[in-house]
């Protein structure tokens, strides 16, 4: 609920108004048995977080029992300050759809360019794009673009990439002369350099790679770009978890043509589904007009101020649909603002320290876990998620449900013959007691 001020006067209007002298006899209906002499308020001035922890600790007298959330696997659960909802819900960026007319859609482009601007700086790549629908259908423009832009029809996907990206893929291409092949990966949950050897050669258009892949392992792969070499090969990572690029070197030091990803968790809840926002972006300039989706860029008018417009817009709505580079046309710019004001509210330093908090946390669980006997799939290094080995992870997930605890995502779910595997992931919205009785939980059932 919003919280509006009004000042004396507007007050002694609005009284006037419907007729009552006083806000007393306003409220004279209530019985006088059901209101509070004492003072509302909550003691020592409190941050944000802790003021909505107050309020939801005062929910709770209402004897229902939050559950603890340890999900992630794609879509994640973070902080997002009030001035994100607030701002975001203003008019002028709720209500407009692509923003054609520069003269008039100012705002929408600025903090579109600023959103593009960021998310350069993050991946270190020098051009990024403001127009995906999310994750998967980035990796799958990310191969289509490595196509285009190699004429190659042969590619290599990494198995640690999310499942559901992988089918978002296979969706994409099933009408079109593309074919790809696995990289297995080995103990540590990285990508099998044996394998790679074995399957890489010149036929091959482009390799995907997510890091932290879809395991929750960090992923150095500058090995594989070396390996590619001079050839035509385009390298694309991918990134499901964008709050990792706050902590991880960027995909542009491990020599990167491409690098696509899922930007949820800059300000956008991941409740019933979404929305998610996508991207993409390269350092290659000749790539650009391969790009889908649209590029904002900085200008001036005929009065040499400073303006932005669409500098790019590739999509099917315009005169020469059957050149267009995608079929992506909905306009994700609400999205994008949000991103935008997320990532100027907590700014770099910020931005640092809450991906450090969600490695600290992880890390925090991990050794606990282990502590109780229970094994850690992978020993390869994590960022905020990692799998543990049960007897039987939906079995443990629906007993830990039981206990009002949503224990992350069991492997069967999108792998059939793994029965033992449990996806669970950690974030500065876990507070360390909860993290605590997800411990002691998995040792009562295991």
């Amino acid at each position: 609920m919003r919280y509006f001020p009004n000042s004396e006067n507007s007050i002694k209007a609005m009284l006037e108004s419907v007729g009552v002298k006083s806000i007393e006899e306003l409220f004279s209906s209530i019985p006088r048995s059901n209101l509070t002499k004492d003072k509302v308020g909550y003691g020592k001035p409190l941050s944000e977080p802790e003021i909505i922890e107050f309020f939801k600790n005062l929910e709770s007298e209402n004897k229902v029992k939050e559950y603890k959330l340890f999900l992630g696997g794609g879509s994640y659960f973070h902080h997002i300050p009030e001035v994100v909802n607030y701002l975001s819900m203003k008019g002028e960026f709720v209500t407009p759809y692509t923003p054609y007319q520069p003269e008039v859609s100012q705002g929408t482009l600025q903090a579109t360019f600023e959103y593009q601007t960021m998310i350069s700086d993050l991946t270190g790549m020098e051009f990024s794009n403001a127009s995906l629908y999310d994750g998967a259908t980035a990796a799958a423009e990310g191969l289509l673009l490595a196509w285009r832009i190699t004429r190659k029809n042969k590619f290599l996907i990494a198995r640690s990439l999310h499942p559901e990206y992988i089918s978002t893929i296979k969706t994409y291409i099933k009408n079109l002369n593309i074919e790809f092949d696995f990289i297995d990966y080995d103990e540590s949950g990285k990508i099998s350099k044996e394998d790679f050897d074995k399957k890489f050669n010149e036929e091959i258009g482009g390799v995907l790679i997510q890091s932290p892949n879809f395991f929750g392992i960090i992923e150095d792969y500058k090995w594989i770009k070396d390996k590619i070499g001079e050839s035509k090969t385009l390298l694309i990572s991918v990134i499901a978890e964008a709050l990792s690029l706050g902590i991880l070197k960027p995909p542009s030091e491990f020599g990167s043509d491409v690098a696509v990803g899922e930007a949820q968790s800059f300000g956008l809840y991941p409740y019933f589904g979404g929305p998610t926002l996508g991207f993409i972006t390269t350092s290659n300039k000749k790539f650009l007009w391969e790009m889908p989706g649209r590029i904002v860029g900085e200008t001036v008018d005929a009065e040499g101020k400073r303006g932005f417009v669409l500098t790019l817009s590739t999509r099917e709505q315009h005169i020469r649909r059957e050149r267009a580079t995608s079929n992506i046309c909905s306009n994700q710019a609400w999205c994008v603002i949000r991103a935008a004001i997320f990532l100027s509210v907590y700014g770099k330093k910020g931005l640092r320290e809450l991906a450090k908090q969600n490695l600290i946390k992880a890390n925090y669980a991990k050794e606990r876990i282990k502590e109780i006997g229970i094994k850690i799939r992978f020993d390869g290094p994590t960022f905020n998620e990692f799998v543990i080995e049960t007897e039987n992870a939906e079995e443990a997930y629906r007993k830990l449900l039981d206990k009002k605890i949503v224990a992350g995502i069991p492997l069967k779910w999108f792998y059939p013959e793994d029965e033992k595997g449990l996806l669970l992931t950690f974030t500065e919205v876990n507070k360390k007691t909860e993290i605590d009785e997800l411990v002691k939980a998995l040792e009562e059932i295991k």
